[in-house]
């Protein structure tokens, strides 16, 4: 018999370094900057340097940089629910899990967009990571 696993996801994640927009409880002047850790078609995970409350409503905008889409950014604007935080040692970030719950594609300048994106975020040189 095959041990069972802890991990509940049900759809494959993939490590995935892309720029997001956090904003909390839906307050445009509480958006943090951060960038994903890895992502799936119903969830994502990333850090930030304070705590939310698991089971709060956050809305996340990403952009996916023309490597990943093999034409020009696109920008995704979701709501999703926080249900798992990892609170690490007091000095580090927090780790926050959420689940969209729903999406929406932006429009977008894709030269100015993209441009605005630090140079870690535009390529990756490495396909391994």
């Amino acid at each position: 018999m095959l041990p069972t696993s802890p991990d509940r996801r049900s759809m494959r994640r993939f490590d995935m370094r892309l720029p997001a927009a956090i904003r909390l409880n839906g307050d445009g002047a509480n958006e943090f900057l951060t960038e994903t850790q890895n992502v799936s078609a119903r969830g994502v995970f990333f850090y930030l340097d304070r705590a939310v409350a698991s089971g709060s409503r956050i809305e996340v905008t990403l952009t996916f940089p023309p490597h990943v889409t093999l034409t020009d950014p696109v920008r995704v604007r979701f709501a999703a629910r926080v249900i798992r935080v990892e609170t690490p040692l007091p000095s580090a970030r927090i780790g926050i899990a959420a689940v969209i719950e729903e999406y929406e594609f932006l429009r977008t300048t894709p030269a100015s967009d993209f441009a605005s994106m630090p140079q870690e975020w535009k390529m990756n040189p490495d396909p391994t990571q």
